[in-house]
């Protein structure tokens, strides 16, 4: 089940998951940040669907409407070579349709949360 549309603002990554995990929305509490295969799932490029962007409204290719205002952050973190988590996570690009690695925890510019509840599976 997905939120219906992201938080809509600038928040770096910490932000991310912390707004999806105090989320209260129809009824539930159990909400989390995407993980990046959730995010590729919902991804289609024949699917233009209304949100916003920075310059104002945009189209997003995205399933089910959602509405979307930016990038997404996904509650991916990269892990270092000695396999500990970075200071880096994955987001992505619903207008492009790729991913991109390497994004620092603390940059927010364009980045937002979309959360989802269920078995992340």
């Amino acid at each position: 089940m997905w939120a219906g549309k992201d938080n809509g603002k600038d928040v770096n990554w910490h932000k991310a998951i912390r707004y999806c995990r105090d989320l209260r929305l129809a009824g539930y509490s159990d909400w989390r940040l995407a993980t990046l295969g959730e995010l590729e799932g919902i991804y289609d490029k024949d699917a233009n669907t209304p949100g916003r962007n920075g310059q104002g409204a945009s189209t997003w290719h995205v399933k089910g409407n959602l509405f979307l205002t930016g990038n997404q952050w996904s509650s991916s973190r990269l892990v270092d070579d000695r396999g500990h988590p970075s200071g880096y996570a994955s987001r992505f690009d619903f207008n492009e349709g790729r991913v991109f690695n390497g994004d620092e925890l603390s940059f927010y510019t364009n980045k937002r949360a979309l959360c989802v509840r269920g078995s992340g599976k």
